[in-house]
């Protein structure tokens, strides 16, 4: 019954920005590492950005470091991942995953092996 649920995507130009959310239910998450991933057809899945919700670490592929923010707003049991200055290269479905063990921290990230609960994705796609 646990699940995480996606939205927020859309097409955008290069420089703007967008907002995802990922509400999770089933459980609070509350140490637990969490993560944005995403994946373009014909190319591996890429992991984007990790949270250990239980201490505010967070961890960024090099490509998206100053330009996305991934938080939890714990109250609402939601993931947000902040993409500003979007770029054609960020075209993807991005999906949201969480690992179900708690204070496992997300020293493994970007490998995916614990990362066993996962959305069903939303598109975003940045036009030049």
């Amino acid at each position: 019954q646990v699940q995480l649920v996606e939205s927020g995507g859309g097409s955008v130009q290069a420089g703007k920005s967008l907002r995802l959310s990922c509400a999770a239910s089933g459980s609070t998450f509350s140490n637990n590492c969490m993560a944005w991933f995403r994946q373009t057809p014909g190319k591996e899945r890429e992991g984007v950005a990790a949270i250990y919700t239980g201490g505010d670490m967070t961890y960024y592929v090099d490509s998206v470091k100053g330009r996305f923010t991934i938080s939890k707003d714990n109250a609402k049991n939601t993931l947000y991942l902040q993409m500003n200055n979007l770029k054609p290269e960020d075209t993807a479905k991005y999906y949201c995953a969480a690992d179900a063990r708690p204070f496992w921290g997300c020293t493994d990230f970007p490998h995916t092996l614990n990362l066993n609960i996962w959305g069903q994705g939303t598109q975003v796609t940045v036009s030049s």
